[in-house]
């Protein structure tokens, strides 16, 4: 924990680097049940619905999006990933790479709207680093 630190500490920056929360991505074994159940529920379809792969939903100023994904085994860990907005999606790559961090994907522009990229922390938690294309934070 102490290396991670040491190497945090040299990339720190004059501007926040992580300005919010913006999305909680989980998995669905069926996705048209799961749309079903988030549109009951009241949740704002925004893209994606129950034949697609990925779904996004309108939760106040952030997203509870659904991936696809078949059934896990019984006994593996469950999983997700946290969405964060930040100021300069390629800023924050370099920086993780600079930092020795291995991410999984490239910055790219999604279909939904967003830069991003995918990390993992060193427990394994996908982190998913974006901005909005076309409206500011």
């Amino acid at each position: 924990m102490l290396r991670h630190l040491r190497r945090c500490e040299a990339v720190r920056t004059e501007q926040p680097a992580i300005e919010r929360l913006s999305a909680v991505t989980l998995l669905t074994s069926d996705m048209a049940e799961a749309v079903s159940f988030y549109r009951v529920m009241g949740f704002e379809l925004l893209f994606g619905g129950p034949d697609a792969s990925f779904t996004s939903y309108q939760v106040g100023g952030s997203y509870l999006n659904l991936q696809a994904h078949a059934p896990r085994p019984v006994g593996s860990p469950p999983w997700g990933r946290v969405v964060f907005w930040v100021h300069d999606v390629d800023a924050m790559h370099r920086r993780a790479l600079e930092a020795g961090f291995a991410p999984q994907t490239e910055p790219a522009d999604g279909p939904w709207g967003e830069r991003y990229f995918h990390i993992r922390d060193p427990d394994g938690h996908e982190l998913s680093l974006a901005r909005p294309l076309s409206r500011p934070v």
